[in-house]
């Protein structure tokens, strides 16, 4: 009996994480979450600041490597859109670290966003 309520209580403990890794880093709202790391600096995506009808957020993973797990980050830089909490669209870099998604396609994918909202 004991074993089977560390069992029910670990069921629950891993149940309570894995939703947890869907969470947005953001409010309910539209959000752009751009993730990198300082030792990739170099490769920051510039324009994310510049994007329209959205919020935005960066997120070191050197300095906060529990986010790196939390929203399975692995690549740098990585580009989330979050909208009401849940995660809609994921743009990862290449192999040379390098973002190959641009403003136009991140800001159509907002957009489309929505206007299916209506």
């Amino acid at each position: 009996m004991k074993k089977l309520k560390y069992i029910v209580l670990l069921l629950l403990f891993m149940i309570l994480a894995s939703s947890a890794n869907g969470q947005s880093p953001c409010d309910d709202e539209l959000c752009v979450v751009q993730f990198n790391a300082g030792f990739n600096e170099a490769n920051k995506v510039t324009w994310v600041g510049e994007l329209n009808d959205c919020s935005t957020k960066f997120i070191d993973i050197q300095t906060d490597a529990a986010a790196a797990a939390k929203y399975k980050i692995v690549v740098v830089p990585t580009i989330v859109i979050y909208n009401n909490g849940e995660e809609v669209a994921r743009f990862q870099a290449n192999i040379m670290m390098k973002m190959e998604a641009t403003k136009k396609e991140v800001q159509g994918k907002i957009d489309e966003i929505i206007m299916e909202a209506f």
